[in-house]
This record gives structure tokens, sequence and C-alpha cells, in this order.
């Protein structure tokens, strides 16, 4: 009898439910809390201290009454988005005003093949940048940064992988350039095309550089604050990211092609140094456990997302040459439905990884056919629905029309009325930002449960998808409505 009391005991102890008033069992760090019932179904390993280095996430069926995001209101999302927005915003305007003045520069005049570099080479910068913020803010938010030695370990290696990344993609964009210019212009020049890749390998390595590091410490500053991360990371990461990207590349290309007939050699070396480069930088990814799932199965998105921004750079090399003034509104269009998009995103993302493991949308035993309607959702669902996420996607749209009047008066003031802003041209511009950014809102939710369900990432797919069919979506939109202008006579568009 005693022993079978035992052997009750024992199983009663390794049951998962448990109610306790601390964390310390469940693995979860949780705060200010005085009495917490957790049901939790954690699977745990011998080995699960030295799982091949990876940090798991929590599975777990949890009721927390302190959960930070259901704790969430209207005001909060708004105050913790709206700000760091703002501020990219800002940035945003500063980078159209900087691509305003340098399309009039001799090596963008000389080598068309720049403007269409522009929108890949800043969408690749806000893709390596956002889905390196989605990804630490998914880890701090699953408490996996909480140690110096977890934030050393995901930082450097996220930073080594970003690297890498941004000198392959970087060097296959100025190839896409150089061929869609090419076609065009029915010849390539090889001092051209020297100059070309090499400005982008510059551009690319050092702005991934800079972001990477800004990035990871906004990140650990906001969960030193009790900020959700997800809200203010990508935001942050890209007010610096365009001006910085688009300042590097005028000043690099101008100065390799002032070397043109002097120091031919440049160009090439530069090259010949990034290339030879990659190999050291994947051998360092790949040692860090952290990171080598994502070099390996990590390319594909930012390829494909380059891919899209080049048409999207074609489209805007043809509209450039015919409407002036649209130049400058290119970078605040596609920057407000990036940033706007890409909170949403790793939002979500975060949720999911709370929620259940990867490939289950659900802590709770769901058919197909349910999983179906969980990802298709309908558009008034999406927007008018009672969920946490239809609850966010109502905040940032309700951002879109207040931020981009700001930013083009703040372009109107500062070009001191060059513009010349109609109400017809507002009107149809914040018309075109308007269905921009619905449509990336409505297309993140479908494709980051699609993705889950599939067993993708959406941390590391999601958002470079998001972007670049945003960076496309927005230069359409944007050259359509400058086409209408034209065509109802309001010349305020500067027609050349």
């Amino acid at each position: 009898m005693d022993m079978g009391k035992n052997s009750n005991g024992r199983n009663m102890e390794t049951t998962n439910h448990i109610q306790t008033t601390k964390s310390s069992e469940s693995n979860i760090a949780l705060s200010s809390i005085d009495m917490i019932t957790v049901v939790a179904t954690i699977e745990t390993s011998d080995n699960n201290e030295n799982d091949n280095g990876k940090l798991p996430d929590i599975v777990a069926e949890a009721n927390l009454v302190n959960d930070e995001q259901n704790d969430e209101t209207y005001l909060s999302i708004a105050i913790q988005v709206f700000i760091p927005f703002l501020v990219a915003g800002f940035g945003m305007v500063c980078a159209g005003l900087v691509l305003d003045h340098i399309q009039h520069w001799p090596v963008f005049e000389e080598i068309s093949e720049l403007v269409i570099l522009i929108p890949a080479l800043l969408g690749l910068k806000g893709n390596l940048e956002m889905t390196l913020a989605s990804r630490l803010s998914t880890q701090a938010n699953l408490g996996h940064m909480d140690t110096t030695q977890q934030k050393i370990s995901i930082i450097l290696g996220n930073l080594t992988l970003i690297q890498s990344q941004a000198i392959v993609v970087g060097f296959l964009g100025a190839l896409v350039a150089i061929i869609m210019g090419g076609i065009k212009s029915s010849e390539v020049e090889l001092d051209h095309a020297y100059i070309l890749c090499a400005s982008s390998l510059i551009t690319v390595s050092i702005a991934s550089l800079v972001l990477g590091l800004i990035t990871a410490g906004v990140i650990v500053f906001s969960r030193h604050c009790n900020i959700n991360p997800d809200n203010v990371a990508t935001p942050i990461a890209a007010s610096l990211g365009d001006i910085t990207s688009l300042g590097l590349l005028s000043y690099v290309s101008t100065l390799l092609y002032e070397s043109i007939g002097q120091q031919d050699w440049l160009a090439p070396l530069i090259i010949a140094l990034y290339i030879l480069a990659i190999p050291l930088w994947v051998w360092i990814a790949k040692r860090n456990p952290l990171t080598r799932e994502v070099l390996f199965h990590g390319w594909t998105p930012v390829v494909g997302a380059m891919l899209i921004s080049s048409i999207g750079g074609l489209i805007l090399d043809f509209m450039v040459s015919r409407f002036e003034g649209i130049a400058v509104f290119q970078p605040v269009i596609n920057g407000v439905g990036g940033n706007l998009v890409a909170v949403q995103s790793s939002r979500i993302a975060t949720a999911l990884h709370k929620e259940a493991e990867l490939g289950v949308l659900s802590s709770t035993n769901s058919d197909d056919g349910d999983d179906i309607k969980k990802i298709f959702i309908s558009p008034m669902t999406a927007f008018c629905g009672s969920g946490s996420h239809a609850r966010t996607t109502r905040v940032l749209m309700s951002m879109v029309i207040p931020s981009h009047l700001i930013f083009i008066y703040t372009i109107d003031y500062i070009k001191d009325g060059d513009t010349s802003l109609s109400s017809v041209f507002i009107l149809v511009y914040l018309l075109a930002a308007i269905m921009q950014v619905a449509t990336l809102l409505y297309l993140a939710y479908i494709l980051i449960h699609w993705m889950w369900k599939k067993k993708i990432d959406p941390d590391n797919s999601a958002i470079p998808y998001l972007t670049s069919v945003g960076d496309l979506l927005g230069i359409t939109l944007l050259a359509v409505a400058f086409q209408f202008l034209y065509l109802v006579s309001d010349h305020d568009v500067h027609v050349e």
C-alpha cells in the first residue's frame, strides 16, 4: 500500500497542471504577480539546456491575468507605435528630400541604373533590419534575452547573418539593375556596372552593421523599460535606414564615378574583397546555432523581395523621367506602408509563438477546415473584428491620414512651397496611401498565418515579402495618382 501511495505521489508530481505564485517552475518570466494560475503543458527532456544550442519556444496553454498583449489598450498601442513611427516618418521625409536632390547629380544622370537600384536597396535594408527586429522582439518577449550571455549570443549571431545576406543580395540587386538598365538602353558599360556593384556592396554592408546595432539596442532598452519591442523596434530600425542608405549610395557612387580614368582598379577591387568576405561571414553565422537555420533557409524571402522591389525600381525610373515631383514622395509612401505592416507582422508572429508550436494555429485541437477559416478571414473580420489583431489593425489604419498629412506638409515647408500641394493632389495621394496600407495589413494576416501553418517561421520570411509588395504597390499607386492628376490638368505634378 505504501509503495502504491508513493507511486501515485510520483505520478501526481509529474502532471503538468500547476498552481503557483511564482514562475520559477514554468520557466516563464512574469512581473508584478500576486496570485496567478497557470495551466501549462511543457515538454521537457534531459538535455533541454543544451538542445543543440537552440532556444526553444515555450509551448503552452496559459491563462495569464497579467498578459501584456491582452492588457494593451487602443491608447497604449497608439502611443507606443505612433511616437517611434513619427520619428521614422521624418527620417523618410529626409530620405525623400535627399532622393529629390541627388536625382540631378551627374552620376545618377549618367548611370540611370542607380535609380532602378534604389527601391531594391532600400527594400533590402528594410527587409534585413525589420526581420532582425521581428526575430529579436520575439526572442525578447519569450524571455530568451534576459541574461547578458543570451543577449550577446543572439545579437552577434544575427549581425553576422545579416552581413552575409546583405552582401549576397546587394550584389544580386546590382546585377538585376544592370540587366534591367541594359534592356532599357540596349547597352551595358563595364565601368558603370563596376560602379553599381561596388556602390551597392559598400552601402548595404555599412548600413546593415550600423542599423543592426541600433535595432538590437532599441529592443534591449525597450525590454528594460517594459515596452513591447514589437511596437517600437521596426519603426526605429527604419528611422535612419533610408537616409543612411541613400546618403551612402550617393556619395560612394560619386567617388567611384570620379575615379573613372584615374583609378579604374578601385571598384573591381572592392567587389573582389566583398565576395571573398562572404565565406567568412557564412562560416561565423553557421557556427552560431541561433542563426544556422535562417542562414540555410532564409534566402528565398530576401531574394524574392529584392526581385519584386526591382520591378518597382523600373517603374520609378520611368516615372522620374516623366514626373519630376514623384521622387520626393516615393520613400514616404513606401516607408509608411512598410513600417505599419512590419509592426503588425511582428505582433502577429509573436502572438503565434506564444500560443502554439510552429505548424499549429491554435492550442486546441482543430481540423484543416477550421484552420482555413482562421487563415482566410474576410476583410470585415480583419478590420472590424473583436480580436486583438483587428484592434491593432484599426489603430494602425487611424495613423495613415494624419501621418501622411504631417509628412507631405513638412516636405512642402522644407521645399519652400515648391511642391505646390493642391486639394486634389492631397485627396488622391491620401487615397493611394489608404489603399496601400489597407491591402498590406489584410495581406499580412493571411500570409503570416499561412506561413505558420506551413511551418515557416514568419519572423524570418513574412516581412521581406510584405515590404517589397508594399514598395511595388506604393510606387504603382503613386504613379497612377500622378498620371491621374496630369490627365485632369493638375499641372502641379511637375511634368517634364
